[in-house]
């Protein structure tokens, strides 16, 4: 009878290791499958990602574009029509779209976009809103400070 304690896979489903270093009888003794010293030869040795056999690698052949500004500002997005998710009259500020979910902890400024509609009125305190979220949000009859 077949039960847990007596289960084994398919003959030739399971392949056993390669025994390196065992004897000559082995097939893979001595030099285990090394040949004769060389780089591959060597322990921590192999060729890394990239190398392309000491040919200028693709990386650093292609040209360089553009420019990375180191001091550039990441502004998280909020639209208008996620702060409907707020209560009318409340205070939109970091603190306040973080503890709604809006934005992560670790995003620096925050910039209100005019996607969406909104009913509720706010007064906003953030980094950047956008005219378009400027003209939403005071027609509902909220503030931007």
């Amino acid at each position: 009878m077949l039960s847990l304690s007596n289960l084994s896979p398919q003959k030739g489903a399971r392949k056993q290791k390669k025994r390196l270093g065992r004897g000559h009888g082995s097939g893979h003794g001595k030099t285990s499958g090394r040949g004769h010293k060389g780089f591959k030869a060597r322990s921590g040795s192999g060729i890394k990602p990239g190398f392309e056999g000491g040919q200028m690698p693709l990386q650093r052949r292609l040209p360089k574009r553009g420019f990375n500004n180191i001091f550039r500002k990441e502004f998280a997005i909020v639209n208008v029509r996620d702060l409907e998710k707020l209560e009318s009259d409340s205070r939109v500020d970091r603190d306040a779209l973080i503890n709604a979910g809006l934005i992560k902890a670790k995003d620096s400024f925050v910039k209100i976009l005019g996607d969406g509609d909104i009913s509720k009125k706010f007064i906003v305190a953030v980094d950047k809103v956008s005219d378009g979220a400027r003209r939403k949000i005071e027609s509902a009859g909220g503030t931007i400070e």
